[in-house]
């Protein structure tokens, strides 16, 4: 009669193991010369009331990231009955009792380290066992800490108001990965550093926009969870950046000529005003030289007349009539005249009596 397995069974992040059957097991003790014969076989083990099972938190499930010197105390609730035999190991091994401490109770287990070293990171398993049954549960550790400086770090080239920088990764990233390098620079007046650069992942980078006539110096840190690194390598050379020397050309242009004979852009608009009450005609013109604006009323001259007061500023050409008549009606022109031409606008100006 071969020996029956049974299989193992996962719940809440444990592991439930049942250990293989002996033959001699699967036949049971020997019946009693007072049994008779068909009665039941009667069991010499204290029955199991509840299998052992473990109940991983959720926040276990993952790696559980602790910095170095941070405390670990971690509670695993289990459940077994009657009580079970609860163990720990450290990567497969036994742990150190020096460095860690364990408290094993009814219903849960306490993994307790008061000060993490790097050397603490790992898997680490708590085994249930009852009887033949058997539940496990592995938590990854990890302790990290701030990394190592970049090992050196190089100018490589100024030009302009810039300047190329190289450096090495550090040798120590303190245990976890890095998140970038952190670039700053100082001036020699100030002394004074500033960031240029944050969680940058190469190792070269060119800084810009440099002020011209000052010096730099430069330095780069790592960066991972736990920070920046405590130190930073800087620059053995300084980056001075020079004024470019400027030439100037004078006699490579041409002199462009910008004179236009006159052309009015606006043109006047046909209106009609009350009497008595003051009316103003507008029009615009472009010429160059400035040219000289000239207004008429019915192709006659009113320039110097008392009644119209005419202004010119910048193209805009005004005319004001005066408190206008009955007579004041009529065609009113601009004309503009330079040496290059002349051009005129007209409008067509109606008076009426109030009502």
């Amino acid at each position: 009669m071969e020996a029956a397995t049974a299989p193992e069974v996962a719940s809440s992040g444990s592991t439930l193991k049942v250990k293989e059957m002996s033959p001699a097991d699967a036949e049971g003790p020997p019946a009693s010369p007072r049994q008779e014969a068909g009665s039941p076989i009667p069991q010499l083990l204290s029955p199991i009331e509840e299998h052992p099972k473990i109940w991983l938190p959720r926040a276990l499930r993952q790696t559980y990231i602790r910095k170095v010197g941070d405390t670990v105390n971690l509670l695993i609730p289990f459940q077994g009955k009657p009580k079970p035999q609860a163990t720990w190991t450290h990567d497969g091994c036994a742990l150190d009792a020096g460095r860690v401490s364990v408290r094993n109770g009814e219903r849960d287990s306490i993994l307790f380290i008061r000060e993490a070293q790097r050397a603490d990171s790992g898997r680490y398993q708590l085994s249930v066992r009852l009887g033949e049954l058997e539940a496990t549960a592995t938590i990854d550790i990890l302790v990290i800490e701030r990394p190592g400086p970049p090992q050196s770090i190089k100018l490589v080239d100024v030009w302009g108001s810039n300047a190329t920088l190289e450096w090495t990764p550090p040798q120590d990233t303190g245990n976890t990965a890095l998140l970038g390098y952190t670039v700053q620079k100082a001036d020699t007046k100030s002394g004074l550093w500033f960031t240029v650069l944050e969680r940058y992942h190469r190792t070269s980078f060119t800084v810009s926009n440099l002020i011209v006539g000052n010096s730099y110096a430069f330095r780069v840190f790592a960066e991972n969870q736990c920070g920046l690194s405590e130190t930073a390598p800087i620059t053995a050379d300084l980056a001075h950046i020079q004024k470019a020397a400027t030439l100037c050309k004078t006699g490579g242009f041409a002199q462009r000529d910008f004179s236009e004979a006159p052309k009015f852009t606006q043109p006047l608009a046909d209106c009609t005003t009350v009497m008595g009450y003051d009316t103003q005609l507008f029009c615009c013109v472009r010429a160059s030289p400035k040219p000289k604006i000239i207004w008429l009323k019915n192709k006659m001259d009113i320039q110097g007349n008392p009644k119209y007061r005419a202004l010119t500023h910048l193209g805009i050409c005004s005319l004001e009539i005066r408190k206008p008549g009955p007579f004041d009606g009529g065609i009113y022109t601009c004309k503009a005249v330079n040496p290059l031409g002349e051009a005129s606008v007209d409008c067509r100006v109606d008076v009426r009596a109030p009502h």
